[in-house]
């Protein structure tokens, strides 16, 4: 589908039932391309998400002279290294990728190459001064407008500093772009955070044979590491399950046990947040704890209660607050969301957003300054709902589509393909499965 279509979505009280693999996770394919072309040698990706955002950072890569062949979810990397990467003859295009655009930013400025990075007209509306500012400290050297707080962006690849850098907001993108650059930065890069967010560059860092430390909610790292090329497996992409998980959890009937999906610490708060509304939630087999964790879980329908979402937490499930909001709609009580002004500076801000269209379905739902709070539960009715661009936010509408009296009209519902290429057909399987059962 292209922007501007629509597409009509209308059960009749389904139930979604049965075992669901979903596609690798967005942050670790885009981790595990980016690490396999700094790092020497060969490097294996097995799980790869075939999402645009994802064959962004691919492109990128090859245009800096990084061997990658793709073979579906098989990725094969053959790079001579960071410091033998070549100038990029036009620019380097992120898509509507800001996990591509900002850890790029680090990586580029230790490397040894001048880029011109740019992005959709949704990423370049999206700000980029949090990382600019402490890499620019390093003796990054990045130009654009308004003093480099959008794209497209210039980056000098040259010298850098190490710096000791407390981070505003807890973000794993910007501590990624940082801990990146203190790759070829002299001395010790260390980033502190207030909660400790998605900790995916560490563990990988440690995969390619990097010597990083942390210490509480301090990262550091010491310059001048070599890195190799190793095997890396991708387990499925929690966020993407969030959407279905949800699902088991609010409609009458339902349950679906998840396949070999992450299970990664700073990535399971969706799983706290279930467990605390009075989901039935089971962590049935656990494996990989040393590297990504990740396992089989079954989620199940069961009579939800509102809570409050606040504080640690919510750097561990941002991108799932948008179906949250919905799940909290069929919740018994109040639901208030706290703390999560980061959704304001999305791929849309997303907490004028989700309110936006939930109240079109009927929700009693109110935006604070960071966060929501929700009243339920609440039938909803079908209405037509705007994606936003946002993949996100075009699965939330799909889901509600599940539990609405009337159809749901979603617009622009192929920016879905950013992080879930086959979620349509996922859910009709789910529903089919729903019905045998």
């Amino acid at each position: 589908m292209t922007v501007g279509e629509l597409k009509t979505i209308q059960f009749d009280k389904p139930v979604v039932a049965g075992s669901l693999k979903v596609p690798g996770d967005k942050s670790i394919s885009h981790r595990a391309i980016m690490l396999g072309s700094i790092a020497t040698g060969k490097t294996t990706v097995k799980g790869f998400l075939e999402g645009e955002d994802c064959l962004r950072t691919i492109d990128i890569f090859r245009q800096l002279g990084v061997s990658i062949e793709r073979n579906g979810t098989d990725v094969l990397i053959e790079s001579p290294g960071i410091h033998q990467w070549k100038t990029p003859v036009g620019e380097l295009y992120a898509g509507n990728s800001g996990t591509t655009a900002r850890l790029l930013l680090g990586i580029l400025s230790g490397s040894s190459v001048n880029s011109v990075l740019t992005g959709d007209d949704s990423l370049s509306k999206r700000p980029m001064k949090r990382v600019t500012n402490p890499l620019q400290a390093m003796g990054a050297s990045i130009s654009g407008a308004s003093e480099g707080d959008f794209l497209p962006l210039s980056i000098k690849g040259g010298a850098l500093k190490g710096i000791d850098y407390e981070m505003p907001v807890a973000s794993a993108q910007v501590k990624s772009a940082i801990l990146f650059a203190g790759l070829n930065a002299e001395g010790i890069t260390v980033v502190r955070e207030s909660a400790i967010s998605r900790d995916h560059t560490e563990r990988m860092f440690k995969q390619f044979g990097a010597n990083i430390q942390q210490d509480g909610n301090a990262v550091s790292l010491q310059s001048g590491q070599e890195l190799k090329g190793t095997d890396v497996v991708v387990p499925g992409d929690i966020s993407s399950a969030a959407f279905f998980m949800a699902a088991a959890a609010m409609i009458k009937g339902s349950s679906i046990k998840f396949i070999d999906v992450g299970l990664n610490p700073t990535r399971t708060g969706i799983i706290k947040v279930l467990e605390k509304m009075g989901a039935s939630v089971e962590i049935l087999e656990q494996y990989g704890e040393n590297e990504e964790p990740y396992g089989i879980i079954r989620v199940s329908n069961s009579q939800l209660k509102g809570i409050v979402i606040e504080g640690d937490i919510i750097p561990t499930l941002i991108d799932e607050l948008p179906i949250i909001a919905l799940l909290a709609t069929q919740a018994e009580g109040v639901t208030i969301i706290k703390d999560a002004e980061e959704l304001r500076v999305k791929e849309t801000d997303r907490i004028a957003a989700v309110t936006n269209e939930l109240i079109k379905l009927g929700a009693e739902i109110e935006a604070t300054e960071d966060g929501m709070i929700i009243k339920g539960p609440t039938p909803l009715k079908g209405s037509n709902l705007k994606s936003y661009g946002d993949h996100r936010l075009g699965m939330m509408a799909a889901i509600a589509a599940l539990i609405t009296e009337g159809p749901v009209e979603i617009e622009n519902p192929s920016c879905i393909a950013i992080s879930y290429p086959n979620f349509f057909e996922q859910l009709s399987d789910l529903i089919k499965k729903g019905e045998d059962e």
